[in-house]
Order: C-alpha cells, then sequence, then structure tokens
C-alpha cells in the first residue's frame, strides 16, 4: 500500500539558543513521516529524542533547515491551525484534578469550540468514538486524580483522538507502566496508526517493544547521527548494532532483539531437546556457565520433556539443577 507522506524535514538541525551562543544536537536530518504507520525514536539517552520531539512539534525553532507538514512549512502555521494538524501526548504526570475522565477528553475538542466553548452532538460523538477506540468506556465517570499511571496514558491517548489530528506525537508514552501496560499502549498506537491512517511518531527507551510493533525507526546518537528504516533494514546493514554497541550487550540478528552477554567462565556439557533444553540453557548462562561439547568436561546434563538429570541424577526443577550444578562445579575446582 503506498502511504501518503504528511510530515518532511529538510536538512534539520536541532537544538538550544542561548543569549550568548547555539547549542547544536542533531544534524542535518532529512526523513519523512507518512501515514497509516507507527515510527519509533530511538537512542541512548542525552542523544536529542526529546529535543528532536519539540522542534517537530513547534515546541522549539530550529537550528537550521525546514519542517513541513504537507507542502506547508511549519513555522507558517498559527497556533489554532496546529492544533488541528497535530496532538501531542507528553511523559509528564496530569496535575489537573477535579474532572472526569469524560471531560479530560472532550477538551481534545477546544481546538474547535474554544478552551470553554460549548460541544455540539458531533462534538459529543467524536468524544465517545475516541474513548471507544481506546477502549476505556468503563473509565468515563472516574475523577482522573484516581487513575493508575497506565489508565491516564490511555485517557491522554484518547484526548489526543478527540482532537482529530492527522498526527499524534507522543513523547514515552510507556514511561512507568508495568511491561502488559506497556504492550497494550503500543498495540493501541499502533491499531491506530493503521485503522484509522494516523502518523504515529513516538521517543521510546523500551527497545524490545519498539522492534516487535514499529513500522519504521528513527536511530538517533550524538556520534552517528540519524539513522531510518524498518528494524528488520536497520539489523541487516548493521545500523542497529552500531548504534547500540556496549559491552555487555549484543544485537542478535537472528531474533532482530536485544541480549545480554554473559561472562561464561565454567562449561558443563548438555544433551536433550524442546523447551526444557532451551530453558535449562539460559538458566546456566545466567549462572555464567557455558555449554560445551568437550567431552573431558565432568559435569553432564541432560533436559528433556521427560525429566532432567546432573551426571545421571534426576532433578525436579531448574533451581533444583543450578544447586547441584554449582556444587559439581565448585568440588572440581
Amino acid at each position: 500500500m503506498n502511504r501518503k507522506e504528511t510530515i518532511r524535514v529538510v536538512d534539520l538541525s536541532t537544538g538550544y539558543h542561548n543569549k550568548k551562543e547555539t547549542t547544536v544536537i542533531t544534524r542535518n536530518i532529512n526523513a519523512s513521516l507518512n501515514d497509516g504507520e507507527l515510527t519509533c525514536l530511538l537512542g541512548p539517552n542525552g542523544a536529542g529524542k526529546s529535543t528532536l520531539l519539540k522542534t517537530l512539534t513547534a515546541f522549539l525553532p530550529p537550528v537550521k533547515g525546514e519542517i513541513y507538514i504537507g507542502k506547508k512549512p511549519l513555522a507558517q502555521y498559527s497556533d489554532s491551525e496546529l492544533a488541528k494538524v497535530i496532538g501531542v501526548v507528553l511523559t509528564e504526570k496530569l496535575t489537573i484534578t477535579n474532572m472526569t475522565v469524560d471531560e479530560l477528553v472532550g477538551m481534545g475538542r477546544s481546538p474547535y469550540t474554544g478552551f470553554w466553548g460549548h460541544m455540539s452532538d458531533y462534538d459529543h460523538r467524536i468524544v465517545e468514538d475516541a474513548i471507544a477506540l481506546v477502549g476505556i468506556q468503563g473509565l468515563r465517570g472516574r475523577m482522573v486524580q484516581t487513575l493508575s499511571d497506565g489508565e491516564r496514558q490511555k485517557v491522554m491517548i484518547a484526548k489526543a483522538l478527540a482532537q482529530e489530528t492527522p498526527i499524534i506525537f507522543l513523547d514515552e508514552p510507556t514511561a512507568f507502566l508495568d511491561y502488559p501496560s506497556k504492550v497494550e499502549i503500543m498495540q493501541i498506537l499502533q491499531r491506530l496508526a493503521r485503522e484509522q491512517s494516523k502518523t504515529v511518531f513516538l521517543s521510546t527507551h523500551d527497545l524490545e517493544l519498539a522492534l516487535q510493533i514499529a513500522d519504521k525507526v528513527w536511530l538517533i546518537d550524538k556520534e552517528h547521527g540519524v539513522a531510518i528504516g524498518t528494524p528488520e533494514d536497520l539489523a541487516l546493514n548493521g545500523q542497529m548494532s552500531r548504534y547500540f554497541h556496549r559491552d555487555g550487550v549484543a544485537f542478535d540478528i537472528e531474533s532482530g532483539l536485544f541480549r545480554i552477554c554473559h561472562r561464561l567462565d565454567k562449561s558443563v556439557r548438555l544433551t536433550g531437546d524442546g523447551v526444557e533444553y532451551n530453558m535449562v540453557k539460559k538458566a546456566l548462562t545466567r549462572r555464567g556457565i557455558a555449554i560445551s561439547s568437550d567431552d573431558s568436561i565432568p559435569v553432564v546434563i541432560e533436559a528433556r520433556q521427560d525429566g532432567m538429570t546432573v551426571n545421571g541424577l534426576k532433578v525436579g526443577s531448574i533451581e533444583e539443577l543450578l544447586d547441584r550444578v554449582t556444587t559439581a562445579l565448585n568440588i572440581q575446582i
């Protein structure tokens, strides 16, 4: 399917101005965002993710270059025009109290009604649709201050939807959430991009989740600049490894995800198959124990669906297996 370009940046450099100097954080970005796609902005702390996001949403002026929404430069949009084009969901926790979820989502209609404006039947219908799309009908009468972090994020996404903008920017929308809630929020955003043809662009530190769900990724780093592509293309061309290379962390090209590199200073022999074999191998690696085919190694483990043994002695759990192996290896030493 051909996607329509909604945002284009040309030779964009971002940073901060003060009276004495200009601090440049990212340089010469040329890229675009399309409708119907979820794009994730990834990079280490201090790489300039928040600065780039603030520049794209007109909270900060560019140091250099141009940002186009459609064919019109961002700088030529008035505040009221921009409020009908871009919805923004920030990380900061809400300070609003004594307002229901319905009322807060309804504030997304303010670009059309004015802050205290009267909502028409159409406005109410848009609010109801936004609440239904995010799946928070059960929260409608709740006061905002009683919501959990995950519930609050869903409400803010519904508010952005009620704003009826073709573009939604989100700054760390999964921050402060437990893992199931992170997955749920990302799946909601993915569904909104595809089903509503929205352009959804978000910054996140949740690498594993982003690589599994994003249509496109912008990798940002002070040393390497910005690399853009699908997670799979960035994996194949080596950019993913390059941008996130750290001691103790490696990008696994087979799975397309990152893994921890454990220091392995002891060895055992392991035979078997299936899930049990994989789980035992994972547990041994976590303990710093490598798997070897060297027949001279005296500690032999077997792990199959019908049971596990260490040097021929049956064990009932991986915890017990690890205790036996640790004891055997210490005796060896």
